[in-house]
């Protein structure tokens, strides 16, 4: 069963029938707990896990629908897929916010303090998929880890509006859409204000983890920095603290 290579990520992952087959990497243990975690809590719109199969691959569940990698969708800049989106993540963390052992396992990605739930740690349209301008499902839990709401919302925020200086709308409508992503996951003004404290120093924290992990010999984010993705972060970072009275007005009110 060679199977159908899916694009897209820095694995190689192959789709046969209703299954995803990927490598067993060495967070992966910590990642299926999350998995199971999930699945018992009865979160849908996440994979599920089934095991190894004959080639020592992870076996998970194929989401159906159509992904949001670049060029991103139309329905997924939608307003509903922002809705969704935001609804669908507040589910992943609730689910996580009880477990009492999640920093007990090797996550690829540092913990963050303090520590609230799981963070799924790259909840962007390129991880999710889309179907009739709604966001039905998340996939890639390797870069998740525990953390605040915080950290996972301002990188979702960056992501969906997208609060970028690339192909993204201008900042009053980066901003409402902001807004309207922290009100359907449920946050209060206060909570409004931490997301928005955390835009930027998340940003950094992921070109330092890039750095880290390419000075370790990762070839797929050495590849990255070539090509200058962390100088998009930086500028992006001083978008987001250059516009901050913006994002207080309208994203805090």
């Amino acid at each position: 069963m060679d199977g159908e290579a899916l694009s897209g990520g820095t694995t190689t992952v192959v789709r046969i029938g209703r299954t995803v087959r990927r490598p067993v990497r060495a967070w992966s243990e910590a990642v299926q707990w999350l998995l199971g975690r999930l699945a018992a809590a009865q979160v849908r719109g996440v994979p599920r896990w089934h095991g190894v199969d004959e080639q020592g691959r992870e076996v998970l569940d194929f989401l159906p629908g159509e992904v949001g990698t670049d060029p991103v969708p139309e329905q997924a800049r939608r307003d509903s897929a922002l809705v969704s989106a935001a609804k669908l993540l507040r589910r992943v963390h609730d689910a996580t916010a009880h477990l009492p052992d999640k920093t007990g396992r090797r996550w690829r990605l540092p913990t963050v303090e303090p520590v609230e739930v799981v963070c799924h740690g790259d909840f962007a349209p390129y991880n999710c998929v889309f179907d009739h301008g709604e966001t039905t499902g998340v996939f890639d839990f390797d870069a998740a880890h525990p953390g605040p709401r915080r950290w996972d919302l301002a990188y979702a925020l960056y992501r969906f509006t997208p609060m970028s200086t690339v192909d993204s709308p201008p900042v009053p409508e980066q901003a409402r859409r902001a807004r309207l992503f922290l009100d359907s996951y449920g946050r209060t003004r206060g909570d409004r204000l931490d997301v928005v404290d955390a835009l930027a120093p998340r940003l950094l924290a992921l070109v330092d983890f890039m750095r880290g992990e390419a000075a370790a010999g990762d070839p797929n984010f050495a590849r990255h920095l070539e090509q200058g993705h962390a100088d998009i972060y930086l500028k992006d970072a001083e978008h987001l603290t250059r516009h901050r009275p913006t994002w207080t007005r309208i994203v805090v009110g």
